[in-house]
């Protein structure tokens, strides 16, 4: 029987066949297909992590950055981080990510990466980003992206769930936009029986920094709620 860690790598490989085209001016972060050395980590993370056969709850952002996952391939996990905290060596510019610096902060409060991942798995509702004149950009920054992600995050989240994951609850870090659509989507797809919303990482360290460690207990509070 193949590990968890092995149906992830080949599904994150396999999307690359499934990218739709994007609107003018819109690139794809695709450093899992690029990157060797993406490629490498990424293989490294899981089977560090999941090698096993055992289901996860799902947690999902918007889509990777560039500093973070469209770098690693790894979910709110920055070059920097992917050292310090899973003690991944790597060759990447060590750059680190706001939203990464925050997820670890829960993580270590949750039990450490060996704990945490054990129960979740980290993504995002686009698994691949992108960039618009040079910035991180979302796929609900316009509606022709949008729409055009569509087809492929169906496929991503159904997926996951033949994978392993668990079809009870996700949780979405967004509250606004990024929550609105999951919530929308999954009324047609049925893939969750709820959806919890978060605030997303990089707002709290962005707009209440002050309050950090009140968010890391408000992400540890619903995330013990997670059960299979």
């Amino acid at each position: 029987m193949t590990t968890l860690a092995q149906r992830l790598e080949k599904h994150f490989h396999d999307l690359h066949g499934h990218l739709p085209p994007l609107p003018p001016d819109v690139e794809w972060l695709l450093p899992l297909a690029n990157l060797p050395e993406t490629a490498r980590v990424f293989q490294v993370f899981l089977e560090k992590y999941y090698t096993d056969t055992n289901p996860r709850t799902l947690i999902v952002g918007i889509n990777p950055g560039r500093f973070g996952a469209g770098v690693t391939n790894v979910a709110f996990t920055d070059p920097v981080h992917l050292v310090r905290e899973c003690g991944i060596e790597n060759s990447f510019e060590k750059k680190e990510e706001l939203s990464a610096q925050y997820i670890y902060r829960v993580v270590r409060a949750f039990g450490g990466p060996a704990a945490f991942y054990k129960q979740f798995f980290i993504n995002s509702v686009v698994p691949f980003g992108f960039v618009k004149n040079g910035v991180n950009y979302n796929y609900y920054d316009e509606k022709p992206l949008q729409q055009a992600m569509l087809p492929l995050i169906r496929l991503h989240l159904r997926s996951l769930l033949g994978l392993g994951m668990n079809p009870a609850v996700c949780y979405c870090l967004g509250e606004g936009q990024n929550f609105k659509f999951l919530s929308k989507f999954n009324e047609t797809e049925g893939f969750f029986g709820k959806i919890v919303p978060l605030p997303h990482p990089r707002f709290i360290m962005q707009y209440r920094r002050k309050r950090v460690d009140e968010y890391v207990e408000m992400y540890l509070s619903a995330l013990k709620a997670a059960s299979f």
